[in-house]
């Protein structure tokens, strides 16, 4: 699986983030795992056009020292569609800007 990963968080880093995501973000039935969707603007023309299969979404798994966001665009209605796939360079550049900007305004460094 392709991710981007950033680790090194200290105890108080991943609180401040779980509390940012719980709030902002939709948890997935798995604890750790939190769905961030893609804005309309980012998605493919493909994607666009499969309406139905939204939001799609990258799945982000926080863990006590280490964020891992998959670059696997994902929708949540049906387990496999032509809408699904890796994120173009687009949409892995637009989620890492949206990580970096959580972080920043967190306050957390890395």
């Amino acid at each position: 699986m392709k991710q981007y990963v950033i680790d090194g968080f200290s105890l108080q880093d991943y609180h401040k983030l779980k509390k940012y995501f719980e709030k902002y973000l939709e948890a997935a039935s798995v604890d750790g795992i939190y769905w961030f969707e893609l804005e309309q603007d980012a998605l493919t023309p493909v994607q666009s056009a499969h309406e139905s299969c939204g939001p799609h979404v990258f799945a982000l798994m926080l863990e006590n020292t280490y964020l891992s966001c998959e670059l696997l665009v994902r929708i949540k209605t049906n387990i496999k569609c032509d809408c699904m796939g890796y994120a173009t360079k687009e949409q892995r550049d637009w989620l890492i800007d949206q990580i970096d900007a959580i972080l920043e305004t967190l306050s957390i460094c890395i």
